[in-house]
């Protein structure tokens, strides 16, 4: 199995059991929600993954070096 079949994998049982433990409650906004819980993370251990090389985290993230730095200052993420 490759690696993006596993975490696809995750996501799905995550999501999944986030909707079981709402039970009858409706959830709101889970896109927002999912975001704010899995970007911040996932910046930073890219981070850590380049040691701190900001262009080739964004590389690795696929998008812009300045679009990195406005999630690192909206998230308080620290560019090490």
């Amino acid at each position: 199995m490759a690696s993006t079949d596993s975490l696809r994998e995750c996501v799905v049982a995550s999501i999944r059991r986030y909707f079981e433990d709402m039970g009858n409650t409706e959830p709101e906004q889970i896109y927002r929600k999912v975001l704010a819980q899995v970007e911040p993370p996932l910046i930073e251990e890219t981070l850590a993954f380049t040691g701190g090389n900001q262009s080739r985290a964004a590389k690795i993230l696929g998008m812009t070096r300045n679009t990195l730095r406005n999630k690192l200052k909206h998230y308080g993420i620290s560019a090490r």
